[in-house]
């Protein structure tokens, strides 16, 4: 049976010693299948996303025919961030051009702005249902007049396109978005995602989450550089803080007064990895409560946070599943970092507590029957198995699901699962639905792995299993995000919370997460009435807690984007809606209302921006050019159509495996007699 169609797959390790791993010599044969595939299909295969980089030819070679550059401006106001992401397509070529490109995003991103500007005009986007706005886009690209689109692809992928770029051109799309910053751990985060990990959709039909758009694709006319990003933040944190720094990226960070302007240290640099900003209030700074307010027309929205107090508690027993995703877009950095991690968490199990790990990549494999006693035997046994973890095949998380689910859980012990992955899953709806339908009273730990992880699928993931979301970027922070995880899953500080508002408010989330140790509350509302009181509680460990706020604290506030982020939380409500059965046509007229009331892209809406003014001559054909992501770092992307230093590099490792064939070759020769 085939890597590709073999069904989960349970070993027993409770008295067998894992087996050592397979014959590793190079076989001659194995080795020319090898070269074999990396030459015919290396630069072929394209990800189901439709990510990498189509190439022309010329008489004279490989020559650039554009270059993407990308320049971000982030403006941080306590938990609000204002994003604009300007792109500049550089038409060095002779032909007019067609450039497209999946632009990451944040998965909370409220996507409202498109600007287009070149030869100097400058045109607004509008937002439109998206067929519409295909349509216009579709129009003003055949007859000649500079227009871009922005679709939502994915939650947190939008596609990018830009009509009519001239020879000797420069046209900049900038697209504008709202974000909240992230609050855990006495820390500020704010992410902007620069690139993505290639997704892998199984191959089921209707399982894939595509809108059903038109995949990237077309001519391209030649050989597009990978693309490069300058970054600026201007900070106001509103409170003392103690530090700003970023764990991804060198950073200038210059203060004035009351605020910070952060800027790359090598001012320009490669987007292979996702940039982070964080900052730590100062001890005496410690963040009990926020309210942020807007008033849009005649609505009124607020935003609001809450860190209820860590109660010291004994850690209680559970059953842990380990789950460790083993595909192939874990090659590299991203292997190591998930041996480690799952290394780190059996080393904090502790005697009381019960365990099991599973891998999953084409297939899925238990190591043990059923949960078995975190004793030194058993995890002596399973440190064994998770060394010899090899990336490899494709990113079949159902199928580790359907072990993982297999097996009830055991009366007193409160089941974790800790899914280790980069989440590079093209069908997420499906498994969003799944997991919702299916995981009980569990709770789910997503741990993001790579320079580039799926951040949509788990943040979803975490929030549906109402636990939390841990990104390891890098080796060097494997030991302490594992630390940071296990405290969390030691210390859960307040369950049963419920979040009273003035009458009439609706509110986002519908329904309220287990917070643990470090974990704020953050709901977002569109206020009934301006005034009163939002009241919460709980239990903890120490008993009941509770706590006030009162709206007229931030009477009369213009805090700027509270509205869109109220709208974004309610888009996701619907898709929530959605993927729990909800007639789609019901939920679509929903959808569309709130995107166009606040300007926002959507499942169902799009930006458009179109030029009165036709630019390209009649007689003159629009080629096409699609730009590449740049490879995260860490990874090895064959399968994703490397171009570039990446093609260089898998004919390098091809001619390596030539040469190793050949020797092999002449060594098996040697030793064996003639016939």
């Amino acid at each position: 049976m085939s890597r590709a169609t073999s069904c989960p797959k349970i070993r027993d390790r409770e008295t067998e010693r894992p087996r050592l791993p397979r014959n590793r010599r190079l076989r001659p044969r194995a080795v020319l299948a090898a070269v074999f595939l990396l030459l015919v299909g290396g630069g072929a295969a394209r990800s189901q996303d439709g990510e990498g980089l189509l190439l022309g030819n010329a008489e004279s070679g490989w020559q650039p025919a554009a270059m993407l550059e990308t320049d971000v401006r982030m403006r941080v106001r306590g938990l609000l961030a204002e994003v604009e992401v300007r792109q500049r397509f550089v038409n060095a070529g002779s032909e007019w051009l067609e450039g497209r490109y999946l632009l990451p995003l944040p998965e909370t991103a409220a996507v409202h702005a498109l600007r287009v500007e070149a030869g100097g005009r400058v045109v607004e986007g509008e937002v439109r249902e998206k067929q519409e706005a295909r349509a216009e886009y579709a129009r003003a690209a055949a007859e000649g007049r500079r227009s871009a689109l922005v679709e939502q692809h994915r939650p947190n992928l939008f596609r990018t396109r830009v009509a009519n770029v001239g020879p000797g051109e420069t046209v900049t799309v900038t697209v504008g978005y709202w974000q909240r910053v992230d609050y855990v751990d006495d820390v500020f985060t704010l992410g902007l995602a620069l690139t993505l990990t290639p997704r892998y959709t199984p191959a089921c039909g209707g399982c894939g989450d595509d809108d059903g758009g038109t995949p990237v694709a077309g001519l391209p006319s030649g050989l597009a550089l990978e693309p490069t990003v300058a970054l600026r933040v201007d900070l106001e944190p509103g409170l003392p803080v103690a530090s700003v720094d970023s764990p991804t990226h060198a950073v200038d960070v210059r203060r004035r007064g009351d605020a910070y302007a952060v800027t790359l240290r090598e001012l320009v640099v490669a987007s292979d990895r996702d940039f982070v900003l964080e900052w730590h209030p100062q001890p005496s700074s410690a963040v009990a409560s926020a309210l942020f307010r807007e008033q849009v027309g005649a609505e009124e929205y607020a935003l609001v946070m809450l860190v209820p107090p860590t109660v010291p508690v004994a850690s209680l027993p559970r059953e842990l599943l380990l789950v460790v995703d083993t595909s192939g877009s874990m090659h590299g950095t991203s292997m190591e970092q998930a041996r480690a991690a799952v290394q780190g968490a059996l080393a904090r199990l502790s005697p009381q507590d019960r365990f099991n790990v599973l891998r999953f990549s084409s297939d899925a494999e238990a190591l043990f029957q059923g949960p078995v006693p975190a004793d030194a035997a058993h995890l002596s046994v399973a440190g064994d198995w998770v060394s010899q973890f090899q990336a490899d095949g494709g990113t079949e998380l159902g199928r580790a699901l359907d072990l993982a689910f297999a097996t009830p859980p055991s009366p007193g012990w409160l089941r974790q699962l800790v899914l280790v992955t980069d989440a590079a899953v093209g069908n997420e709806a499906q498994l969003l639905e799944r997991l919702d339908r299916e995981l009980g009273e569990a709770r789910l730990f997503p741990v993001g792995i790579g320079s580039a992880p799926n951040g949509h699928f788990l943040r979803e993931a975490a929030r549906l299993g109402r636990g939390a979301e841990v990104l390891v970027r890098n080796l060097s922070e494997v030991e302490a995000r594992m630390d940071a995880l296990f405290a969390r899953l030691d210390r859960p500080a307040l369950r049963d919370l419920d979040l009273a508002w003035p009458a009439g408010a609706e509110v986002y989330p519908e329904r309220l997460p287990d917070l643990y140790a470090g974990e704020p509350l953050l709901a977002v509302a569109r206020l009934g009435q301006r005034s009163g009181s939002i009241r919460a509680k709980g239990w903890n460990p120490g008993g009941p807690w509770q706590e006030q706020l009162h709206l007229e604290a931030r009477a009369g506030a213009d805090d700027a984007g509270v509205a869109r982020l109220w709208a974004r939380e309610k888009l996701s409500a619907l898709e929530d809606a959605l993927r729990r059965g909800a007639p789609e046509e019901a939920i679509r007229a929903e959808i569309v209302a709130v995107a166009l009331e606040h300007h926002l892209a959507s499942r169902y809406t799009s930006l458009v921006a179109v030029d009165r003014t036709a630019v390209r001559p009649e007689d003159a054909a629009l080629a096409s050019l699609q730009f590449a992501n740049a490879a995260p770092a860490g990874s090895l992307a064959f399968a994703q159509g490397g171009t570039g230093s990446r093609s260089r590099l898998g004919m390098a490792l091809a001619l390596g495996l030539i040469a190793l064939a050949l020797a092999q070759c002449r060594r098996l020769a040697h030793d064996q007699p003639l016939a």
